[in-house]
């Protein structure tokens, strides 16, 4: 575990929520730039693989410690197999978009989640034999744990049905009339202030429709308490510390609609069929808007609005799941991976 993700309320809940083991190594990185985490990343698990020597190094995603653990494996020698490969935004503003350029060019076995990721590989000239339709481990972990979140009678402990603002002792989301789920983390918005501002403005709009669910993110949160911007006035806006993974997969089955920058959200909500209205100007998960429930709007936070008012005036996307999303992914993979190292 790198320790990327360093806020507690952002990795030690999801260690205790899935019953994850100890990480056997524990790197501590932390905070920092893009830089100073991708290099402090690096020098640390190069110690770990001059000492393990392994056969071969498996990284997911696109964050920093993606990008980073591949380097390091590349430079020893060491094989690289890409969890997630070939997913392209088009955006090379986004940091994400550069860590999944680089990781799938020096991957030995690039495993893809949809097909625009392996079409986007092939564009590239990735050899074929090294790309992987495995579909998504995402949905392992979502098809594994739903049997435990529709048993969760106590999700977050909210109560969408008062107007206080304390916890309660038991929320079940099934139970509750018809909310809005909303998550923003990604620092082009939430960096702006001209985006919180007209956020609140648009979220105090919705909420005259439907209560409002809104677990805050530790930089998002910072961000709205340095320019003291807030809803304390607004009971229909339910804001949150960050919530577990059983929790908030609850929040999302039963949502009415869920407004996000979320790439991963993108995914479970197409596979849950929850509307989804993604505020961003491009997406790396494609399939979930041309297959799925996912409506690509923008940041333009006036059309966001109009789009939700869409959806719960019954305007509704019909969705489909997308192809080896079975919760099969994790099998698929190891299988090539044993077959490969033989």
């Amino acid at each position: 575990h790198t320790g990327q993700h360093y806020d507690e309320k952002m990795s030690k809940v999801f260690f205790e929520d899935l019953e994850l083991p100890k990480p056997d190594f524990y790197l501590g990185i932390g905070s920092g730039s893009h830089a100073e985490q991708t290099a402090k990343v690096m020098i640390e698990f190069e110690k770990i693989l001059l000492q393990e020597n392994p056969d071969l190094v498996i990284v997911v995603g696109d964050v920093n410690s993606t990008i980073a653990c591949s380097l390091v494996a590349v430079k020893l020698g060491i094989k690289v197999a890409h969890v997630e490969a070939g997913l392209r935004s088009n955006d090379r503003t986004m940091p994400e978009e550069i860590n999944r350029l680089l990781t799938d060019s020096i991957s030995d076995y690039l495993f893809v989640t949809e097909k625009s990721g392996l079409e986007n590989l092939l564009h590239e000239g990735v050899p074929p034999k090294k790309i992987f339709f495995t579909g998504n481990v995402m949905i392992d972990s979502l098809v594994n744990y739903l049997p435990k979140a529709e048993q969760s009678e106590r999700s977050n402990k909210l109560d969408l049905l008062s107007s206080k603002k304390d916890l309660s002792e038991s929320f079940n989301p099934s139970t509750v009339p018809p909310y809005i789920l909303l998550t923003f983390h990604r620092p082009a918005n939430v960096d702006s202030e001209e985006f919180l501002k007209n956020l609140i403005t648009t979220v105090d709009e919705l909420s005259k429709h439907r209560k409002i669910v809104f677990p805050v993110h530790p930089r998002t949160r910072n961000n709205m308490e340095a320019l003291n911007l807030n809803f304390e006035s607004n009971a229909n806006v339910i804001l949150t510390d960050p919530i577990g993974y059983i929790d908030f997969l609850a929040l999302t089955k039963n949502a009415e609609l869920i407004i996000t920058d979320s790439g991963g959200i993108q995914e479970e909500s197409t596979y849950l069929g929850v509307q989804c209205i993604t505020v961003r100007d491009n997406t790396e998960r494609p399939s979930t808007v041309d297959v799925g429930t996912n409506q690509l709007v923008g940041t333009d936070l006036e059309a966001v609005k109009d789009a939700a008012i869409k959806v719960l005036n019954g305007e509704r996307k019909s969705g489909g799941i997308l192809e080896l999303w079975d919760g099969k992914a994790a099998k698929r993979i190891v299988e090539i991976i044993a077959e490969k190292l033989e």
